[in-house]
């Protein structure tokens, strides 16, 4: 897997926030070294290196794809570029870490998963959030029947920023909109628990040149009967939470995309708080996910599959569909509302 001993040599493709985060968290990750960062950028990409000590440096992305001193690539570029991007990287020989969400589309996501099979490479969507310690524990309670039988999630994500066309949430020709960046969590949640979905409803508020929506509700229900009420936003603060909700009882999650409590509510019994701190800042978790399946020789995880990527990104764009604004396959551009 690798050509030495001391663990998984990362590279890093784009250097804003995202990939400050991801670095900070896998400093906690002893076994993983970062040896290579690309942009498109020279001057940012030797910034970025300095900042955190990475020896090789790329003003290319694939210059890093060719690079032979790594193993596997984090792809923390912006939405539209996930796609081709990680193409690149899988068939340069790299296993990719992209993140969320993983294409702007799931005719993209399929083209990926399919790249990744035939370059017989690792592939995975960075939801971070799947893979923190307090959620773990929540999947545990609801298995052992600590709600009874569940019946519902419900989930929301919003933030209040200003209106900036330029701005990525807003421009489509960034991956803009409230769906994509922000309802990828609550989605991603909710297809952990119901499986394969049907879209039931949806309404959106779009932005004043209607290119992208500002907050998008919607109702789902699963193959399982549970449903899920989700909402996100751009241009509205939400509560952030998650309710795990059964026959017995509640499971309450705040800030669940970064959630280290939740508190257990049973019929009948006190509130009983379960509290799992991050080691880092929680991205060295699904940097472990990676080494574990590659070190067993996999090329997807378990607990983000392949099968779920595709499944959050056709039900978004079920959901854009229902509006009739869609993010082009093939392109990066929006269509308009008429």
């Amino acid at each position: 897997m690798t050509r030495d001993n001391d663990g998984l040599r990362w590279g890093v493709v784009g250097t804003g926030g995202i990939a400050h985060a991801f670095m900070e968290g896998l400093r906690a990750v002893p076994s993983a070294r970062v040896v290579a960062v690309g942009s498109r950028d020279r001057e940012r990409a030797e910034w970025f290196g300095d900042t955190w000590d990475i020896p090789h440096r790329h003003g290319d992305y694939r210059d890093l794809a060719l690079d032979p001193d790594v193993d596997v690539v984090y792809v923390a570029t912006p939405h539209p570029w996930h796609h081709p991007d990680t193409l690149l990287m899988l068939e340069s020989g790299k296993h990719v870490l992209v993140e969320k969400p993983m294409a702007m589309n799931a005719l993209q996501v399929a083209e990926m998963v399919e790249a990744a099979r035939a370059n017989d490479r690792f592939l995975m969507e960075g939801m971070w959030t799947r893979f923190l310690p307090v959620h773990q524990v929540a999947r545990d309670l609801v298995a052992e029947g600590a709600v009874g039988e569940l019946t519902g999630v419900s989930a929301d994500f919003g933030i209040n920023l200003p209106y900036d066309p330029d701005h990525r949430l807003f421009n489509a020709d960034l991956g803009g909109g409230a769906l994509l960046d922000l309802g990828v969590y609550p989605l991603s949640l909710a297809s952990w628990y119901l499986g394969e979905m049907t879209v039931v409803g949806a309404t959106r508020h779009l932005s004043p040149d209607h290119m992208v929506d500002v907050r998008t509700t919607m109702l789902l229900r699963g193959e399982n009967g549970v449903t899920a009420t989700l909402d996100c936003a751009s241009r509205t603060s939400l509560p952030g939470r998650a309710v795990l909700s059964g026959t017995a009882g509640w499971i309450e999650i705040e800030r669940f995309w970064a959630a280290t409590d939740l508190v257990l509510h049973r019929d009948g019994h006190e509130p009983e708080r379960f509290h799992r701190p991050f080691r880092a800042n929680g991205y060295e978790y699904e940097a472990e996910e990676v080494a574990r399946r590659l070190a067993a020789g996999e090329r997807e995880s378990p607990r983000m599959s392949w099968s779920e990527s595709r499944r959050v990104a056709e039900i978004m764009d079920r959901v854009r569909d229902m509006g009739g604004l869609v993010y082009s396959p093939g392109t990066v551009k929006a269509v308009p509302l008429d």
